[in-house]
């Protein structure tokens, strides 16, 4: 549950001060009659990210044993790769958004109602289409949906609470600070989904030491357990966690982390 939370609040609230930026925009200029277009570029984006999430979950459904585990594996590591890149844009681009925005928009404006659209999809799918592969991945790792399912539409809910409340100006956050911790916090529930792709490809054959565990706790923590599934969720723990997995694990939060949190260089004025 708190995986989830963790990544619909995060991704939720990104997509929803994006929202609130070209909303905000719109009205200043006193361009009301984009407004119209502008919400129906943001529709299309929800609906073709849930469309992608239903996809996704389709596919592995219909597929062998094998096939899903393949799916599974190649998925779990395309995520990861788009959620590292997304946290590390982010800590680049945060401080120029709301100028890049607007100047699409601006740009988008010139063009039409379609441009303006179009501007909308393309700034709120980005989060969308990461979000329904980050949260599809995170999935395969726990045995209940129940939790995680509550966890997701908990974090949306709050993460749009926020986002309104933020453009009525009845709430003042802190936003630097909020997506460096949330960064943080994602970046170890991606080391878990990573840890959980290398599982699946030992399965497979295509990597070693399946069965080369460094611990193996499942007659203390079952698997299918509250505890079991709420670390398998949010650190990628595994009762069974093989050398290989943990390695991994450790690795990509070294070279991930290491760099996230160290502080941007200033550049000395001749």
């Amino acid at each position: 549950m708190l995986s989830t939370f963790i990544i619909a609040l995060r991704e939720g609230l990104e997509a929803s001060l994006i929202v609130g930026i070209l909303v905000a925009y719109i009205v200043k200029t006193k361009r009301h009659g984009y407004l119209k277009p502008l919400w129906s570029g943001v529709v299309i984006a929800v609906v073709a990210s849930i469309a992608l999430g239903a996809f996704l979950t389709l596919t592995s459904v219909s597929l062998s044993e094998r096939g899903e585990e393949l799916f599974a594996g190649v998925t779990s590591f395309i995520a990861v790769g788009l959620v590292t890149w997304m946290v590390f844009w982010m800590k680049r681009t945060a401080r120029h958004l709301k100028g890049e925005l607007e100047g699409k928009v601006e740009a988008a404006a010139t063009v039409g109602p379609i441009a303006i659209a179009a501007a909308a999809f393309f700034a709120v799918i980005r989060e969308g289409l990461e979000t329904s592969l980050f949260v599809y991945t995170n999935f395969q790792t726990v045995q209940d949906i129940a939790s995680p399912t509550a966890g997701l539409v908990l974090g949306f809910a709050v993460s749009i609470t926020l986002g309104f409340l933020i453009y009525k100006s009845a709430i003042k956050l802190n936003l630097s600070k909020f997506f460096q911790y949330s960064g943080v916090a994602l970046i170890i529930v991606a080391a878990g989904v990573l840890s959980y792709g290398v599982h699946e490809f030992q399965e497979l054959g295509y990597l070693p030491g399946p069965d080369a565990f460094v611990w193996d706790v499942t007659s203390f923590i079952a698997k299918d357990s509250i505890l079991g599934a709420s670390l398998s969720g949010t650190i990628g723990f595994d009762t069974t966690t093989s050398w290989l997995q943990l390695g991994v694990w450790v690795l990509y939060l070294g070279a991930v982390l290491v760099p996230y949190l160290a502080k941007p260089k200033v550049t000395a004025k001749a």
